[in-house]
């Protein structure tokens, strides 16, 4: 935020002194990156952050991870329906109350994630940076996206 009255307001509209550019430019430049490394496992971007969660968890329910990745349904459901025709999911009405829908990793879902393992090295290593300002930047991101909450 500039801080003197010599600023100029017009300076605040350049595309380059946009906050809001620089998350979104970064992360488009981020998920073209890992899409070569994400081809050879026959996911997209967003396949891959909600296989993460389920190999974290094995079971989740849609509501879930919807919340955990910050996706609405409407972004949600296709992508699962495509796991789900990829033989890499399930999804079935939880018996305890028939409106929450889970989502359960198959065999084959969680064979997949051995063959995952080596991407998120590969990808850190693409950027030429240290694992310390890794660390330090995905906790300022980390900040932020608490803030802006």
């Amino acid at each position: 935020m500039p801080s003197s009255a010599s600023d100029h307001s017009a300076d605040w509209l350049a595309l380059d002194q946009q906050l809001c550019f620089a998350l979104y430019s970064a992360s488009l430049a981020m998920t073209k990156r890992y899409k070569p490394l994400l081809e050879p496992l026959g996911l997209t971007y967003p396949q891959y952050l909600a296989m993460l969660v389920l190999w974290e968890t094995s079971s989740v329910s849609v509501n879930e991870l919807g919340k955990r990745l910050g996706l609405d349904s409407g972004t949600l459901t296709p992508l699962l329906k495509r796991l789900d025709a990829a033989g890499l999911i399930v999804r079935h009405r939880d018996a305890a109350d028939e409106r929450r829908v889970l989502i359960e990793l198959t065999e084959a879902g969680r064979n997949l994630k051995e063959r995952a393992q080596p991407i998120p090295q590969a990808a850190v290593c693409q950027l030429g940076m240290e694992m310390d300002e890794i660390s330090a930047l995905r906790e300022s991101l980390q900040n932020l996206k608490n803030k802006i909450r």
